[in-house]
Order: structure tokens, then sequence, then C-alpha cells
């Protein structure tokens, strides 16, 4: 079934995903709460937004997890995901622009099968220092954050590549890794071998931040079909409040200029922002500076879109959830009230978790 989905520029959902249990140690859960005391809300509704925010989920926590060494914490994992995904379908079929503020990478599985319920092609950003392409053979951790492009495209731990029903959630001709500085030789293999778009940061540097992320734009056919945009704050250069910081990576104000390119394009369905570890971050200066970049992104973003008024997204209903017997409603009015809240408030957004048994797990 057809449905058209009514895209208001200047309408955020802003969404809270509290999740550490995909990375090596805890911090990264308090980023949702951390970065709306740093007064992300309030500087979105000053420059024009309606931003409803729909609170947080239940917080899923790292622990070690000696029973699993190849893809640790995964049970917990799905149990992030799978409160994130309705939330994240609610937000898109409202015609708001989910923003999805969460700890760890895994994130971006919930945000792009929201997204799928509704639109068939869907692409991917990936601006990460690391290019997560590890896999459960790969892996020398056993952290699942270090492989969430590949369960997007449909290898590594087959819990998470299962969790859409009829992997992958992305192609890889679709998927584009932008920024990436560290990779391990196994994943630099699967580069020589997959048809991944990649714009690593030396590219990036080379070409010029706009340039390549205009390139990156048109290699995954941004302009004729939806795509999701996952920010990790560690592809900053010298960004320390984060579990793995670095050298490398891009500059601040690379970083910027090609999240402006992105974050203008009509077609973006979604934006997750991840990687930020408040515990790292004593006097608040990193999450002020997260703050303040993604401000002036959405500034250009609404200076660019805003005037274009409602925009029309033809979606198709994909079959994401054979459980499903939602009828979607075109031009639905969008209010906050129209969302469902958080599901620590609301049974009906709770969802089974999946089987805990164990499996095996990547960098």
């Amino acid at each position: 079934m057809a449905v058209k989905i009514v895209r208001q520029a200047n309408r955020i959902a802003l969404l809270g995903s509290p999740t550490s249990a995909a990375a090596m140690s805890p911090g990264h859960e308090g980023a949702p709460s951390a970065l709306r005391a740093a007064g992300l809300v309030d500087r979105l509704k000053s420059l024009g937004y309606e931003v409803a925010d729909l609170g947080d989920d239940p917080k899923q926590l790292y622990e070690p997890d000696e029973e699993s060494p190849r893809a640790r914490n995964i049970s917990r994992v799905i149990k992030a995901l799978e409160a994130a995904k309705p939330r994240v379908e609610q937000a898109v079929k409202s015609g708001a622009l989910p923003l999805i503020l969460s700890g760890d990478c895994s994130v971006v599985l919930a945000t792009l099968a929201g997204v799928r319920r509704y639109f068939r092609s869907v692409g991917l950003i990936y601006m990460d220092r690391d290019a997560d392409l590890n896999t459960p053979a790969t892996t020398s951790s056993g952290s699942v954050d270090g492989m969430v492009v590949s369960h997007v495209a449909g290898r590594g731990a087959a819990e998470l590549v299962r969790f859409w029903s009829e992997p992958p959630l992305v192609r890889d001709p679709d998927l584009a890794l932008f920024g990436a500085a560290r990779l391990s030789p196994a994943e630099e293999d699967m580069l020589r071998r997959a048809p991944l778009r990649r714009y690593l940061a030396a590219d990036v540097r080379r070409l010029g931040a706009v340039a390549a992320a205009q390139v990156a734009m048109e290699s995954i056919h941004a302009g004729a079909h939806e795509f999701v945009l996952h920010f990790a704050v560690d592809v900053i250069a010298d960004f320390q409040a984060t579990n793995y910081p670095g050298e490398g990576g891009l500059s601040l104000s690379e970083v910027h200029d090609a999240l402006r390119v992105f974050a203008k394009q009509k077609h973006l369905a979604a934006m997750d922002v991840s990687a930020y570890n408040p515990t790292k971050d004593p006097d608040g200066s990193a999450a002020k500076t997260i703050v303040d970049l993604l401000a002036d992104v959405f500034q250009e973003r609404l200076a660019g879109l805003g005037e274009a008024g409602p925009i029309a997204a033809e979606a198709s209903a994909a079959r994401t959830d054979e459980h499903s017997t939602e009828t979607r409603v075109p031009d639905e009015a969008w209010s906050s009230d129209s969302l469902e809240q958080p599901a620590e408030n609301s049974g009906e957004e709770s969802r089974t978790p999946a089987d805990e048994s164990d499996s095996s797990g990547s960098e």
C-alpha cells in the first residue's frame, strides 16, 4: 500500500536511545540526557524548529560478557534496538525529521529499520572514525560497536542481521563510509572485496569536505531516494569525550562543512548522533561543541529547505514487520501529542526481546 508522508522542514522529533551495550565500557548511555542538558532542544527551538522531545528508551548498559567473547552483550543490544525502532517509525510517519541521540553506534540499525517501514530504497551515510566492518569471525575484542556496518549490509552476527526481516537493511552500493581513519586488516580486506562507497579521512582532506560530501551523496543516489545520516562524534579529530579518541579523523570545520551538505538534502529521512561519552566530559565543553555544531547545521537545513514548504515523499509501506496490522493514514496532522511516548511509559511500545542465545561478535 502506497502512502504519502508529508515532511515539514521545521519539525524535529527528538528521541533518546541511552545505550552503551554495544561498546566496551559504560558511559555512552548518558549521552542523550547530557546533550539535552547542554541546551540542544532550546537551541533548535530558537532557530524556528518545532521540537517534539519524546524522551528516552530504557537504558541498556555495557556489562562484561565472557560467555559471548565474539559478540558481547548482544541481547542488550537487541533490547535497545527493539525499543527504538517503533518510535523511529512513528516519528517518520509524523512527517518530522527523527533526530536520535544515542550512546553507541548500533542505534543506526533501529534508525534504518524505522525508516524502511515506509521506504523500500534507503541509503546510508556512515560518518564515523571507524569503518565498523568487522564480523564475529574477524573481531579481536567482541565489540558489537565495531561491526555495525557489517550488520547493516547483511553480514555479521545472525541475531543482528535478522533484526531486519529481509536483510540487508542497506545494499552495499547504497552505503557510503565517510571520514573513517582507523581500519583493521580485516576491514581493509573487506573494502577491497565489497562495493561499498568509501570516502576515508584522507580522501575527504584531498577532495575538500564539501566536494567529498557532494560526491558521497551522488554515489548513493540521495537525490532519488531517502537516506539516513549516522554521525559518530569520534570522527572529529582529537575529540576526547568518546571511548576511543585519536589523531587523524576530520577537523571540526571539515565535519561541519560535510554535515551541512548532508543535512540540506530533502531526502534526509533520519539522523542519529552517537559515540559521545559524558563521563569523559567533566566540564561539559564537548557537549557544548556538539550542540553548537548541530545547531549551526540545522540552521542551514532550515534556511535551505524551509522556503520550499512541505515535502511530499511517496512511501511504499514496506513489509518490515510481518506481525503488524497498522493502517497508515497519509497526510496525518503532526503534533507532539500524536507520537507515542517512550517505551518505559507505554506498554504498547515494548517488544519481546530476541532470543538471548550465545552469539559471536566483532570489533
